[in-house]
């Protein structure tokens, strides 16, 4: 079976590696993200999946615009009989449609729920105590093809969107070959999405969906931070800077009459703010132009 496999990501390399040691495929090409420049010097930075496809001597393309003839010309020179999505941008038809077996795509939630750019985000923001990872065939409207495979796992109480990222990334990768060996031996379920359910969204995250909201209550709060650690974090303003908080708990209940969204702090080991009804610890923060820290280190060295 000819593949042809698109994403950026490290969360999509770990499916790549695992389909191209399962031996059970060919991945006769890569599509990922053109080369952007970064840092200081601007030198131009090459995507994780680029990269791990170059050691292995995966031809790699990097198109601009998806529906560019000669990169659809390219594509289908490979005359591949399936195609792979993990961690990519959004398909034209003429992609998607171009092999016979269709093309897969591999989303970090149980579907229906969490359609759209952030599931894993907005999983842990919601205060789930579960998630998972979903194979389903590409079709018109985002995420809502024919549910092939789905794997559960739970949201730990001391899990953050990193933690769970790793988690749906190991997953992902088995539940990936898994898909690409059902559809081999053409026996796989296409199981339709239930519509019945009242639908939770994963829209894309912007700097001011990340602002945290000291009107809410300290266990939503919690969850907002939690499911924003540690990228793009959820922040708040401090003295008068914006500071990126990553790591919070539930202190005490707030019953006395201090304004919500204030804070309070002993110069050495606490730093609380006031939600809508417990105060809320703060255990790791970055001060805008300063490093990631721990609370105490951060108050031996800031004044608050």
């Amino acid at each position: 079976m000819k593949i042809v496999f698109m994403g950026t990501p490290d969360f999509a390399v770990e499916s790549l590696k695992a389909l191209v040691e399962s031996g059970s495929c060919e991945v006769v090409a890569v599509i990922t993200a053109p080369d952007k420049p970064s840092g200081r010097g601007l030198v131009m930075n090459e995507t994780p999946v680029k990269k791990y496809a170059i050691s292995k001597g995966i031809p790699v393309l990097q198109p601009e615009k998806l529906k560019n003839h000669q990169f659809l010309e390219e594509l289908r020179s490979y005359q591949a009989d399936l195609q792979i999505v993990v961690a990519f941008r959004m398909l034209p038809e003429v992609v998607w449609n171009m092999p016979p077996l269709g093309t897969f795509n591999l989303h970090g939630s149980l579907l229906p729920q969490y359609r759209g750019a952030a599931p894993i985000n907005w999983a842990v923001i919601n205060g789930e105590t579960e998630t998972g990872v979903t194979t389903f065939f590409l079709q018109q409207e985002i995420d809502t093809g024919n549910v092939i495979f789905a794997e559960k796992t739970p949201i730990l109480i001391d899990d953050n969107a990193g933690t769970i990222h790793d988690k749906l990334m190991t997953i992902g990768a088995g539940l990936v070959v898994k898909t690409v060996e059902s559809i081999k031996s053409g026996n796989y379920p296409q199981i339709p999405q239930d519509m019945s359910l009242e639908l939770k969204s994963a829209p894309k995250i912007f700097k001011e969906t990340c602002q945290i909201n000291w009107n809410l209550s300290a266990e939503n709060i919690h969850n907002f931070v939690r499911g924003l650690s540690p990228y793009p974090a959820s922040w708040t303003i401090l003295n008068d800077k914006t500071c990126k908080i990553y790591k919070t708990e539930i202190g005490e209940i707030a019953n006395d009459s201090a304004e919500i969204g204030s804070f309070k702090t002993d110069g050495k080991t606490y730093l609380d703010f006031r939600s809508a009804d417990n105060w809320i610890k703060v255990k790791e923060l970055q001060l805008e132009g300063k490093k990631r820290m721990g609370i105490e280190e951060f108050l031996r060295g800031f004044r608050v």
